[in-house]
This record gives C-alpha cells, structure tokens and sequence, in this order.
C-alpha cells in the first residue's frame, strides 16, 4: 500500500508539472497557432453523450464502449461484451453519429472492439458568382472512419491500447483517405482509500489527406507567347492540386478521483489537459455523481456537468462574421459547459442504458446528444 500510494502522488506531481508550462502556453500573447491546417476535423466530435457532458475530460475514466474514442486503454477494463450507437443533430444542419462494439477476453486480460464514425450534411445548392441562389445542382458532404481496438491490461494497476483507423473524406466529388492511429495508456490506484486514475493519450497520428475529383477539373486558357497575335484559344481541361492537410493531432492528459466512493454511490472529479495541432492548447474540469441499484431495483442513475477552457474563441468577434457578441480576452464565456445525465436497468449481465448531453456552442447556439447502450 505504501508503494500504491508514492506511485499516485508520484503520477500527480508529475501531471502537475506537466500543466505548468501548458497554462503559460494558453496566456501567450504571441500567436502562430496553425489554424486552419488540418483535415478530417470530425475525428475531434466525440463519442456517447457521456463524454461529451463530460466535456472530453473522459480519458482517465472512461472504461466502456466509447473508451475506444477517448482513450484505448480504458477498453481493456471493460466488464462484459456491449455496444453503444449516439447520433445527434450537430450544428448548422449537419449530422454526427457514432456506434461502437467491443468484447473482453482472456478473462479480462485484453479486448478488442471496432467502431465506426460518420458526419456530414446533403443536398445543398451549389452557388457561383453567377447564380448566388444555387445553379441547380446540389453537393454532399461525407466523412467517416472506421477503427479497430486493441487494450491489454499488463498489471492490475496499468494498461495501454492502440486504436488503427482507415479515415475517409468526401467534400462533393473531392474526395481524400488517410490512415491513423491512438495511442492510450490508463494507471489506476488509491489514494486514501479511493481510486485515482490518469491517463496519457495521443490521438491520429497519421499520414496526410489530398483530395481529388471531377469538382476540381477546371478549363485553363494559356496565354500566348509574348509578341505573338493574341488568337482567341479554347480552355483545355486540367485538374486542380489539392495541398495535402495533415489530421487534427490530439494529446491529452487526464486525471480522474472518486471523492465520494461507497458501494452503490459514487462521486468523482475529473481534470484534463489537451494539446491539439490545430489550435491552442485547452483544460477542462468536470463532475460525475451516479448511483447504481438504486433499493435493488436494478434502475442506476448519473448527473454530470463540465466547463472546457478554449482560449482560442476568446477573441472579439465582429459584426461581419455575423454575431453581434464581444468576446474579450480572458473573459468566461458560455462556450465550454456541458451538462447531462443517465439511467440504466441492469439485471445479471445484462444492462441497458441512455444517456444525454447538452453542450454551449456561444454564439453558435447550443446541440442536444442522446446515446443508447446495452452489454451482456
């Protein structure tokens, strides 16, 4: 026990290191963020409403299904076969929806799973210089992933996982794969008598996306060599080169402590830190209280809330992006809370549960997230 405890405060202390230098990172005046620069940003929509009331900070405690989104390693905890699906009306009219499926084995030793991603939107007019309404046609746009999962436990304290993703990007007939992977590792001990959980994890690491199709095929009229008659020429068809776009890299460190933890009734903390590729570093912190069985009746309940700091909305914005909100430097805004809740009925092995989330957008507005889950 004596050890299980220098380990923890040894993680903790180490977290908190790690944080030092990320808050001077987010207060940095100096700005040379790549924004802009990736491709495939769906990867970073979450999965199940309960990460995303969470607000993300999800990868230390995350140990069911949709551990293969937010951290592999918690998978290989995971107590029974399940699968989840979450599909929800993102914003602007798009679609985001997630499923998942995974299987314990070797007694609990390791588990594989795999999932599947897709987002978009369809039929939308396509609009030109000429004909600002729509010019009769309309466009889609696809994108998705499919991944597989593999976590092993290599101590009772320790696990790792890895997830391998095939990505694909559709934007009209543009379209564009890439190949990625996550990396995840979960620790998990006591403190004081109740269980304290970090975890470190980098997610698609992978190669770069250059989209090509007939959306790109153009008609290009060479000029003629100078001193020459200038001869009316017809466009002669060529085809666009897309500049390849690197994938939304994610690394996060997260941290999660049970303050209350009785058999049926359980309260834990939960902190992250993460570094994208893409944008400013953020943190978030979040609340999780579920009770379980509730008077045997086999009926379990949840309540979570979560504030995500994002450094990079706090900037003032102008009437000519069309809000009409001044967002000042450093100040609190809406954008960041998350709230939501759960209830399951399990008996034996078999359980099924609902979840939902509602999380602040700002000046965006705001989007409702429902999941359904059942293991057995």
């Amino acid at each position: 026990m004596r050890t299980s405890k220098t380990l923890s405060f040894a993680t903790i202390a180490f977290l908190a290191a790690l944080n030092m230098p990320a808050a001077a990172q987010v207060v940095d005046n100096s700005d040379n963020t790549a924004y802009g620069t990736t491709s495939a940003e769906f990867l970073l929509l979450g999965a199940g409403a309960r990460g995303t009331a969470l607000g993300g900070a999800f990868a230390a405690l995350s140990t069911d299904i949709t551990a293969m989104y937010y951290n592999p390693a918690g998978l290989a905890q995971l107590a029974r076969p399940g699968a989840m699906v979450s599909t929800y009306q993102y914003l602007a009219d798009t679609r985001y929806s997630w499923f998942g499926t995974a299987f314990p084995m070797a007694g609990g030793a390791r588990a594989i799973g795999l999932s599947v991603g897709t987002f978009g939107f369809s039929d939308q007019p396509v609009t030109t210089v000429e004909n600002p309404d729509g010019d009769g046609r309309v466009y889609n746009v696809n994108e998705s992933f499919i991944s597989g999962t593999y976590a092993q436990n290599f101590s009772d304290r320790f696990s790792a996982g890895v997830n391998i993703k095939y990505v694909h990007d559709e934007l009209g007939t543009a379209k564009a794969t890439a190949f990625a992977l996550d990396l995840g590792t979960n620790f998990h001990a006591m403190v004081g008598g109740r269980p304290i959980r970090a975890a470190f994890v980098i997610a698609n690491l992978g190669s770069t996306m250059a989209h090509s199709g007939s959306d790109m095929d153009v008609g290009v009229t060479r000029e003629p060599p100078l001193g020459t008659v200038d001869v009316p020429q017809e466009p002669q068809p060529a085809r666009l080169k897309s500049k390849d776009f690197g994938l939304p890299v994610m690394f996060r460190v997260s941290v999660a402590l049970d303050i209350v933890h009785q058999s049926n009734n359980q309260l834990t903390l939960l902190s992250e830190f993460s570094q994208p590729n893409n944008t400013k570093p953020g943190a978030g912190m979040g609340l999780e209280w579920s009770a379980v069985n509730l008077g045997n009746s086999g009926f379990s309940l949840a309540a979570r809330g979560s504030y995500t700091i994002q450094p990079d909305n706090e900037v003032a914005l102008t009437n000519a992006a069309g809000f009409d909100t001044q967002l000042g430097s450093g100040s609190f805004t809406k954008d960041g809370l998350a709230v939501g809740g759960g209830v399951g009925y399990g008996r034996g092995n078999f359980k099924i549960g609902f979840d939902y989330a509602y999380r602040d957008f700002g000046p965006l507005g705001g989007a409702n997230f429902l999941s359904f889950s059942v293991s057995w």
